[in-house]
C-alpha cells in the first residue's frame, strides 16, 4: 500500500442521466461529481442541517434577484420559515413591491439599443425590462405611505414591516414584503437609501417635513441584540453585497457585548465574485473566520454560481425533503408590530445593547 492511498478512498461517480428525478435526487447525485456541482449539493445538505438545529437563520439577498424572477422563491422560503430574518438590498424589495402592486418585468436582451429604450422610457437590467412610468407610480405610492407614519425615526425593520402590512392590505398578493409581514419575519435593509425605496422616502419628506426618517444605526443595535438573545445563528447569502456584510457584522457586534456569541455555526453563500480582488462580496467563508464572523468549526460552503441557477434547485429540493424538519423546527417567534421587536418573548431594543461581558465594560 502506497502512502498516497490514504487520499484515494472516495471515487467520483459520473452523473447518470435518468428521467423523472426530483431536484433532491439530482443534488444527491451531484455530491459525487466535482466543482460547483458538488458545492451546490453540499449547500443543500448544510441547509438541511440548519433546519435540524436550533439556530436563527439569516438570509442575505443582493443583486437584482427580484427583477430576475426569484421573488416568489424568496417569499416561499420566508413564508415556510426556511429562514428567520431577511437582509436585503433596497432594489430587491422595490422590484418585489413593483410586482406585488400588479406591475411586471419583461423579457429583454442585453444586446438592446439602450438609446431606443431610453426614448420609450424603458429601464433595462441586463436582459430584463421594466416600465419607467410604472416605477414613478411606485415612488409616489411609497411616498404617500411614508407620509402616514409617525414623524419619528424608524429602523428599516420597523418601516418595512409597516410597508409589508400596507402592501398586503392594498393588494392581498404574495411577495417578499407581504410574506414577511404575514409570517412575522423581520427584514433589514441597511442600504435603503441606495434604492428607489429610499427615493420614495425622500419624496415623502418633500411632501411632509419630518417624514421618511430612517435610523440605520438602530438596525445595527437591533440585529446584534437578536443574536445576543439567540446566539446560535446560521447564514445563507445570495450574491454578497451589503446584506452579506451586515449579517456577519451583526454577529461580530453581538460578540462585543456577549461572550455567548461565537460566530455563525452554519454558512453557505452563492456568489459570482472572487476573493482575490479584496471585495467583501467575494470574500471566502474561511476569511470570515479570522474576523469572528463564523465559528471555526462551522459547517460551510461557497458555491461560485449565479443564484438564478442555484436557488431554484435548492428551493425545489428543500420543498421535497424539508417539510418534516420544518414541522419539528424550533424557530424563533417574533413580534414586529410595535416599535420594539421581541424574539421568543424577549425585547430586542434598537437604542442600546442588552448584555455586557466583563471585557467590554
Amino acid at each position: 500500500m502506497t502512502k498516497k492511498s490514504r487520499f484515494l478512498h472516495t471515487p467520483i461517480e459520473p452523473f447518470g442521466v435518468e428521467s423523472g428525478l426530483g431536484a433532491d435526487q439530482v443534488l444527491a447525485r451531484m455530491e459525487r461529481i466535482s466543482f460547483q456541482g458538488r458545492n451546490l449539493a453540499t449547500a443543500y445538505r448544510i441547509w438541511l442541517k440548519m433546519l435540524e438545529d436550533d439556530v436563527t437563520i439569516f438570509l442575505g439577498m443582493a443583486g437584482a434577484l427580484s427583477a430576475g424572477g426569484l421573488r416568489l422563491v424568496v417569499a416561499h422560503l420566508i413564508g415556510q420559515r426556511y429562514v428567520d430574518c431577511l437582509v436585503s438590498t433596497g432594489a430587491n424589495l422595490y422590484h418585489d413591491l413593483h410586482e406585488t402592486r400588479g406591475h411586471r418585468h419583461f423579457v429583454g436582451s442585453p444586446l438592446a439599443d439602450d438609446a431606443a429604450l431610453a426614448e420609450d422610457r424603458i429601464d433595462r437590467v441586463y436582459d430584463t425590462y421594466a416600465d419607467e412610468e410604472e416605477f414613478i407610480t411606485n415612488d409616489i405610492w411609497i411616498a404617500d405611505f411614508a407620509a402616514t407614519l409617525e414623524k419619528r425615526p424608524y429602523t428599516t425593520r420597523e418601516c418595512l414591516y409597516q410597508l409589508g402590512h400596507h402592501l398586503w392590505e392594498s393588494t392581498g398578493r404574495d411577495g417578499i414584503l407581504t410574506s414577511a409581514y404575514r409570517a412575522n419575519v423581520p427584514i433589514f435593509c441597511p442600504a435603503i437609501a441606495d434604492s428607489s425605496i429610499g427615493m420614495g422616502l425622500s419624496q415623502a419628506r418633500q411632501k411632509t417635513p419630518g417624514a421618511g426618517h430612517i435610523d440605520i444605526i438602530g438596525d445595527i443595535v437591533e440585529s446584534a441584540n437578536m443574536i445576543i438573545r439567540r446566539p446560535r445563528t446560521a447564514s445563507v447569502v445570495l450574491g454578497g453585497g451589503t446584506p452579506k456584510n451586515f449579517i456577519n457584522q451583526a454577529s461580530v457586534q453581538a460578540e462585543f457585548y456577549s461572550a455567548a456569541v461565537g460566530g455563525h455555526r452554519y454558512a453557505l453563500q452563492i456568489v459570482t465574485d472572487v476573493p482575490h480582488f479584496g471585495g467583501a462580496s467575494g470574500s471566502s467563508l474561511e476569511e470570515a473566520q479570522s474576523w469572528g464572523k463564523l465559528a471555526t468549526d462551522s459547517a460551510r460552503v461557497s458555491v461560485q454560481a449565479d443564484a438564478t441557477i442555484a436557488l431554484p434547485f435548492l428551493a425545489s429540493a428543500l420543498a421535497t425533503t424539508a417539510p418534516p424538519l420544518l414541522a419539528r423546527r424550533k424557530k424563533p417567534v417574533f413580534t414586529l408590530a410595535s416599535r420594539i421587536m421581541t424574539i421568543d418573548g424577549q425585547t430586542v431594543p434598537s437604542d442600546r445593547f442588552e448584555e455586557m461581558n466583563e471585557s467590554a465594560v
